[in-house]
């Protein structure tokens, strides 16, 4: 019941609306039908009907044809913008009531061709030729702008009829529907006025590309105009896209002619920012991709191979962090730019890896330009190229590459400047900075395929540091034997492990050598240590035999019947070129004592029994090796401590010399370390531990192949080579591996197929 009241009320109201009005040609109506009923009782509810007009008010006989007339006036105002001689709202309603009598498709063709009439009128405007483009342009977006804001107010006259007749016949267009389309139909798509506006809007981005300031509000009302209008991409934006690609072809030929590469990098990168911002600012969003597109396309697409032939090593060469971030970042932008870029640096990895690698000139500083040349591009990879995998990836592979180029040497060296970090005396002031140059190391080892090599001269260099005392730190050298264990397994270091337990073994033995000493009837007044070596886990010495004083070779006696009698069936073998001594010297100055080889205390001793002795005398005396003995007297006589003279002097020690002691000799510490002449290793040396590693290599591919066709009992040549590749873990050619099997097979441990040469069995 509610919504009925609320409804007639409605009616009521719309009705009287329209009685009101005289001046819209309605004539008052004399009879109303309202009626009120009132209860009897004194004090009850009333209740109040509302009913209709029995009959429909009539419209008077020219009001539609008078109506129009005003309503036309009204348009042509707003078209010719002059004021409107009626007031709005009695407009709106003149409208509302035509339609209340299903005038409006007459009023809506009506409207129609009034707007159609003045939009065709406007062209006339615009075929001026005396006018230049950006004149053009702005009376093009002044037309624009007034169509659009006199559309505006005829629709908020007409709003009724768009509202009603318009909504609810879906195949007419609104009223800014009609007017966009009559704008599109009379004005836009007039081919020389459209050829004109886009002329004119692609000539003013020309200008601003090329550095000018232009009017970029207009830009964008003409631009927005195409866009509303519907023509934006078949007008606008095949051709703007055809004059980016041609302008930005011919500059990125031009300029990179021109410029170095880190400047055309910032200049691409310019050129993207500024027609990012073009999009904000007045294109449409819908150009953004393909504009973006087309010119990472000709800046970058187009020269990827050569901008990196020409700039990249000199980049990276350079370290020029931000432009290869820069670089990156833009290369990441366009298809197929980093596969592009990570085979590039790849290939200058390997370039200049290997010419540290095999340049034989490099070779003493060959280590630590590996360790710079890694943290070099670690820090590229990390901070330029965002960790991406692929680029650590092809890093890594490339340095296993070039590193291999030249086999054996760098794991050689690489195991000298360890030797030279862990011996005493090395620069590297705190055990964190030792620690963290051997995990540099240890990166750089992983790389490298011969690591028996590596072994063979490691253990050659911390033997002498464990024998002869240098070794900077014990927790350091045992930090590197961890690595190495979880690097390359327990077998690895098994011999290095050794080596250790030998050092630790030989600690305890002298202290029950000690008690065994103090318990002999004639103590000596000399203090022997011995280090007991088993000879499996230590490199292999050549046995040298020199002229030992009578005390020292009776105190081996005792050593030997001592530990003999604690190990029996073991055999002693003594090697003085590792041995060292503390000789007591008295100088005019006073006494001091003097750490040396056993070389130098042979040679020293001999001052005992005289004043002088010729070189050849001293020779005879010691038995020491002519070149071993030179080198010592050398140290004696011409180091910065010269406890002996020499006659001639001179730096270098000839056949004819004479040497007497020293008296004279002054130090300011009591006791004093004269340092061997260190021989330079030789390439004897060095072909003579290569030839080791070698020669165990041969004994690990026959002991390789005899494990495997044991199990496998045949198999053919292809399959037994592939089987020895997995296991092995050194890099051997397949020529080495056929000269190893043929030696088996002449030693009966396989035989071939009498039918099928290339097979072969395992022979019990």
């Amino acid at each position: 019941m509610a919504e009925d009241t609320r409804q007639d009320k409605r009616d009521r109201a719309s009705f009287s609306a329209i009685t009101e009005h005289n001046t819209n040609g309605m004539a008052r109506t004399s009879s109303t039908s309202s009626a009120a009923v009132a209860s009897s009782k004194t004090g009850a509810s009333k209740k109040l009907v509302i009913k209709n007009f029995k009959d429909r008010p009539k419209l008077a006989e020219n009001y539609t044809e008078d109506t129009w007339l005003k309503l036309r006036d009204a348009v042509g105002a707003i078209q010719n913008s002059t004021s409107i001689k009626y007031n709005l709202e009695e407009l709106y309603q003149a409208v509302e009531n035509l339609c209340s009598y299903k005038v409006s498709p007459t009023l809506y063709k009506q409207l129609r061709q009034v707007c159609e009439d003045h939009v065709q009128a406007q062209i006339h405007q615009f075929r001026e030729e005396s006018l230049d483009n950006l004149s053009f342009l702005k009376r093009m977006n002044r037309c624009w702008q007034d169509h659009c804001r006199q559309t505006i107010m005829i629709r908020s006259i007409f709003l009724f009829l768009d509202r009603t007749y318009v909504l609810q016949n879906s195949l007419l267009p609104s009223i800014w529907d009609t007017g966009l389309e009559l704008f599109r139909t009379h004005i836009v798509s007039d081919s020389a006025v459209q050829k004109r506006t886009v002329d004119g809007i692609l000539e003013q981005i020309e200008l601003e590309r090329n550095g000018e300031t232009i009017d970029r509000s207009l830009l964008r009302s003409l631009l927005g105009m195409l866009s509303d209008l519907q023509v934006y991409k078949d007008s606008f934006e095949e051709r703007f896209l055809i004059e980016t690609n041609r302008l930005y072809a011919a500059e990125g030929q031009r300029l990179m002619q021109e410029r170095d590469v880190p400047e055309y990098l910032h200049h691409v990168a310019r050129r993207l920012e500024e027609e990012n911002d073009r999009i904000m600012s007045y294109l449409d969003q819908s150009t953004q991709k393909p504009l973006v597109s087309c010119v990472e396309k000709q800046l970058l697409g187009e020269h990827m191979t050569a901008m990196l032939q020409k700039g990249l090593s000199t980049l990276l060469d350079e370290n020029r962090v931000t432009e290869l971030t820069l670089l990156y970042q833009l290369f990441n932008k366009v298809k197929g730019g980093l596969p592009t870029l990570l085979q590039f640096w790849r290939d200058y990895i390997k370039s200049f890896g290997g010419e540290i690698v095999c340049t034989p000139e490099k070779d003493k500083d060959m280590v630590q330009d590996l360790l710079d040349f890694k943290d070099k591009m670690d820090n590229v990879a990390q901070s330029c190229f965002t960790r991406n995998e692929g680029f650590i990836n092809a890093m890594k592979e490339a340095f296993e590459t070039f590193i291999n180029k030249r086999p054996n040497k760098p794991a050689e060296l690489i195991a000298k400047y360890v030797d030279s970090k862990l011996r005493a005396g090395n620069k590297e002031a705190t055990e964190e900075e030792l620690e963290r140059i051997l995990d540099k190391i240890m990166i750089i080892f992983r790389f490298i395929h011969g690591k028996d090599v590596f072994e063979a001269f490691y253990k050659k260099d911390l033997a002498k540091r464990l024998l002869v005392g240098k070794s900077a730190s014990v927790d350091a050298e045992k930090s590197m034997l961890s690595k190495l264990k979880h690097e390359c397994g327990a077998a690895f270091t098994s011999k290095l492990e050794g080596m250790f337990k030998d050092m630790e073994l030989s600690k305890d033995i002298m202290i029950q050598f000690k008690q065994y000493i103090q318990n002999q009837s004639e103590p000596s007044n000399i203090e022997l240590t011995v280090n007991i070596l088993t000879m499996g886990y230590w490199p292999s010495y050549t046995p040298m035999e020199v002229h030992l004083p009578p005390e020292m070779v009776k105190l081996q006696e005792v050593f030997k019947l001592f530990y003999l009698g604690k190990h029996s069936g073991r055999k002693l073998q003594w090697q003085p070129t590792l041995g060292h001594s503390v000789l007591k010297a008295e100088f005019k100055e006073g006494k001091k004592e003097l750490q040396v080889s056993l070389f130098q205390t042979l040679v020293l001793l001999m001052f005992n029994e005289g004043e002088e002795f010729s070189i050849e005398e001293i020779r005879t005396a010691t038995g020491i090796e002519e070149g071993e003995l030179k080198r010592t007297l050398q140290s004696l006589a011409c180091g910065k401590a010269r406890v002996l003279n020499k006659n001639p002097r001179g730096k270098d020690v000839e056949d004819g010399d004479r040497f007497n002691f020293n008296n004279d000799f002054k130090h300011k510490l009591f006791r004093i370390k004269i340092n061997q002449i260190q021989m330079k290793e030789t390439v004897e040396e060095q072909v003579s531990t290569t030839e080791r590693v070698f020669q165990d290599r041969q004994y690990q591919i026959d002991a390789a192949v005899v494990r495997i066709m044991k199990m496998r009992k045949t198999l053919s040549h292809n399959l037994l080579v592939s089987e020895l590749y997995n296991q092995l873990k050194f890099p051997v050619k397949p020529g080495d591996l056929k000269k190893r099997i043929e030696s088996l097979i002449d030693r009966d441990y396989m035989e071939r197929d009498k039918e099928t040469p290339n097979q072969y069995h395992y022979v019990a």
